[in-house]
Protein backbone atom coordinates (compact mmCIF):
# COMPACT_ATOMS: atom_id res chain seq x y z
CA UNK A 1 0.00 0.00 0.00
CA UNK A 2 2.85 2.55 0.38
CA UNK A 3 3.01 2.82 -3.41
CA UNK A 4 -0.67 3.81 -3.50
CA UNK A 5 -0.02 6.63 -1.02
CA UNK A 6 2.87 7.83 -3.19
CA UNK A 7 0.62 7.89 -6.24
CA UNK A 8 -1.96 9.90 -4.30
CA UNK A 9 0.77 12.33 -3.26
CA UNK A 10 1.86 12.64 -6.90
CA UNK A 11 -1.71 13.27 -8.01
CA UNK A 12 -2.12 15.93 -5.35
CA UNK A 13 1.13 17.56 -6.52
CA UNK A 14 -0.23 17.84 -10.07
CA UNK A 15 -3.41 19.52 -8.87
CA UNK A 16 -1.43 21.84 -6.58
CA UNK A 17 0.85 22.82 -9.48
CA UNK A 18 -2.14 23.68 -11.67
CA UNK A 19 -3.69 25.65 -8.80
CA UNK A 20 -0.46 27.60 -8.18
CA UNK A 21 -0.33 28.47 -11.89
CA UNK A 22 -4.04 29.10 -12.42
CA UNK A 23 -3.29 32.26 -14.40
CA UNK A 24 -1.46 30.21 -17.04
CA UNK A 25 -2.33 27.37 -19.37
CA UNK A 26 0.44 24.80 -19.08
CA UNK A 27 1.60 21.93 -21.25
CA UNK A 28 2.17 18.50 -19.73
CA UNK A 29 5.92 19.08 -20.11
CA UNK A 30 5.66 22.40 -18.23
CA UNK A 31 3.74 20.79 -15.35
CA UNK A 32 6.30 17.97 -15.19
CA UNK A 33 9.19 20.48 -15.20
CA UNK A 34 7.60 22.73 -12.54
CA UNK A 35 7.07 19.73 -10.27
CA UNK A 36 10.67 18.63 -10.77
CA UNK A 37 11.92 22.11 -9.88
CA UNK A 38 9.79 21.98 -6.70
CA UNK A 39 11.47 18.72 -5.69
CA UNK A 40 8.46 16.63 -6.66
CA UNK A 41 9.66 14.36 -9.48
CA UNK A 42 6.42 13.10 -10.99
CA UNK A 43 6.63 11.12 -14.21
CA UNK A 44 5.21 12.59 -17.39
CA UNK A 45 2.82 9.64 -17.78
CA UNK A 46 1.44 10.21 -14.27
CA UNK A 47 1.02 13.93 -14.99
CA UNK A 48 -0.78 13.18 -18.25
CA UNK A 49 -3.14 10.64 -16.63
CA UNK A 50 -3.96 12.96 -13.72
CA UNK A 51 -4.57 15.96 -15.98
CA UNK A 52 -6.70 13.82 -18.31
CA UNK A 53 -8.90 12.77 -15.37
CA UNK A 54 -9.19 16.41 -14.27
CA UNK A 55 -10.25 17.35 -17.82
CA UNK A 56 -12.87 14.59 -17.80
CA UNK A 57 -14.25 15.82 -14.47
CA UNK A 58 -14.41 19.42 -15.75
CA UNK A 59 -11.91 20.75 -13.20
CA UNK A 60 -9.32 21.44 -15.89
CA UNK A 61 -9.86 22.83 -19.38
CA UNK A 62 -7.86 21.57 -22.33
CA UNK A 63 -6.94 24.07 -25.02
CA UNK A 64 -6.01 22.33 -28.23
CA UNK A 65 -3.00 23.81 -29.96
CA UNK A 66 -2.13 24.23 -33.59
CA UNK A 67 -0.60 21.31 -35.43
CA UNK A 68 2.85 20.55 -34.06
CA UNK A 69 2.20 22.41 -30.78
CA UNK A 70 1.36 20.86 -27.41
CA UNK A 71 -2.10 21.24 -25.92
CA UNK A 72 -2.29 23.37 -22.79
CA UNK A 73 -4.32 22.87 -19.64
CA UNK A 74 -5.72 25.28 -17.07
CA UNK A 75 -7.50 24.81 -13.76
CA UNK A 76 -11.10 26.01 -14.06
CA UNK A 77 -11.85 27.22 -10.53
CA UNK A 78 -13.21 30.59 -11.66
CA UNK A 79 -13.76 30.29 -15.41
CA UNK A 80 -16.54 27.84 -16.12
CA UNK A 81 -18.06 29.36 -19.27
CA UNK A 82 -15.25 29.29 -21.83
CA UNK A 83 -17.82 29.02 -24.60
CA UNK A 84 -18.87 32.58 -23.76
CA UNK A 85 -15.54 34.34 -24.23
CA UNK A 86 -12.26 34.47 -26.15
CA UNK A 87 -8.83 33.64 -24.71
CA UNK A 88 -5.49 35.45 -24.79
CA UNK A 89 -2.04 33.93 -24.24
CA UNK A 90 1.19 35.81 -23.66
CA UNK A 91 3.91 34.44 -25.91
CA UNK A 92 6.62 35.46 -23.45
CA UNK A 93 5.46 34.41 -19.96
CA UNK A 94 2.58 32.07 -20.84
CA UNK A 95 -0.03 34.06 -18.91
CA UNK A 96 -3.51 32.97 -19.98
CA UNK A 97 -6.41 35.42 -19.88
CA UNK A 98 -10.10 34.64 -20.14
CA UNK A 99 -11.38 37.67 -22.06
CA UNK A 100 -14.76 38.16 -20.45
CA UNK A 101 -15.62 41.36 -22.25
CA UNK A 102 -18.89 42.57 -23.80
CA UNK A 103 -17.01 44.22 -26.67
CA UNK A 104 -15.67 40.83 -27.81
CA UNK A 105 -19.16 39.34 -27.75
CA UNK A 106 -20.03 42.04 -30.27
CA UNK A 107 -17.08 40.95 -32.41
CA UNK A 108 -18.39 37.38 -32.42
CA UNK A 109 -21.83 38.65 -33.48
CA UNK A 110 -20.25 40.77 -36.25
CA UNK A 111 -18.27 37.80 -37.56
CA UNK A 112 -21.41 35.67 -37.65
CA UNK A 113 -23.68 38.30 -39.22
CA UNK A 114 -21.26 39.77 -41.75
CA UNK A 115 -18.95 36.89 -42.54
CA UNK A 116 -21.17 33.85 -41.99
CA UNK A 117 -18.73 32.31 -39.55
CA UNK A 118 -19.46 31.23 -35.99
CA UNK A 119 -16.43 31.39 -33.67
CA UNK A 120 -15.91 28.45 -31.34
CA UNK A 121 -14.76 30.32 -28.22
CA UNK A 122 -13.72 27.11 -26.47
CA UNK A 123 -10.95 26.84 -29.06
CA UNK A 124 -10.21 30.54 -29.38
CA UNK A 125 -6.70 31.63 -28.58
CA UNK A 126 -5.15 34.96 -29.51
CA UNK A 127 -1.40 35.33 -29.00
CA UNK A 128 0.42 38.48 -27.96
CA UNK A 129 2.12 40.17 -24.99
CA UNK A 130 0.52 40.73 -21.60
CA UNK A 131 0.78 44.10 -19.88
CA UNK A 132 3.56 42.89 -17.54
CA UNK A 133 5.72 41.71 -20.46
CA UNK A 134 5.02 44.89 -22.44
CA UNK A 135 6.11 46.94 -19.43
CA UNK A 136 9.24 44.84 -19.05
CA UNK A 137 9.97 45.23 -22.76
CA UNK A 138 9.52 49.01 -22.51
CA UNK A 139 11.91 49.20 -19.52
CA UNK A 140 14.59 47.17 -21.24
CA UNK A 141 14.13 49.11 -24.45
CA UNK A 142 14.94 52.40 -22.65
CA UNK A 143 18.14 51.12 -20.97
Amino acid sequence: MPNQEYNTKQKDCVLRCLRENADRALTIDEVTQLLYLQGEPVGKTTVYRRVDKLVQSGEVRKFTAERGQSATFQLMEHHHNCEDHLHLKCVRCGKFIHLECDVMAGVNEHILEHHGFRVDNTKSLLFGLCSDCMEQEARHGTD
